[in-house]
């Protein structure tokens, strides 16, 4: 079991078992077994609403015992709670494959932690980098000298 707070301060446990799986299925019609030998993985990592929706699920006994609807789950789902979250539920889904299988998808996520530190580092090298900053200022030069040159806008004429 893997526990995690969103940014209300509530805890939550994500376990996954085939229960949970059979209800993820069956609530949002995604298949949890698809993080071996699919793209479920990537498109938990890429797409917060998804994610959401599946930890949403996964906890929704405890969700439904405090009067705790989905969209106000959602609300509470941003930033390091997103981030613990998503933690969270990899290492559940990881848990609940036998060895095999537990280890390949080990290897699939941290080459996949690994591309997204890569990803990272190279885009905040960008942003240091000088070139960037006189790219900026090569853009803001143009459109300081073609904003007096605007193309004329078409005369309206009222529809007979």
């Amino acid at each position: 079991m893997r526990a995690f707070k969103d940014n209300n301060g509530r805890s939550w446990s994500v376990v996954i078992n085939v229960t949970t799986i059979k209800r993820v299925r069956g609530l949002l019609e995604i298949d949890l077994m698809e993080a071996v030998e699919g793209n479920l993985l990537e498109r938990l990592v890429t797409d917060p609403v998804i994610l959401c929706d599946i930890v949403y699920v996964l906890c929704k006994p405890d969700a439904d015992a405090s009067g705790i609807t989905d969209e106000q789950f959602g609300e509470a789902m941003f930033g390091d709670a997103l981030a613990a979250a998503t933690t969270a539920l990899l290492e559940a889904l990881v848990e609940f494959f036998p060895l095999p299988k537990r280890r390949l998808l080990e290897k699939a996520l941290e080459k996949m932690r690994a591309l997204e530190v890569r990803a990272l580092e190279m885009a905040e090298k960008r942003m240091d980098s000088p070139e960037l900053e006189t790219e900026i200022e090569n853009a803001l030069k143009d459109i300081g000298t073609s904003s007096g040159s605007s193309p004329e806008l078409p005369e309206l004429t009222p529809a007979p």
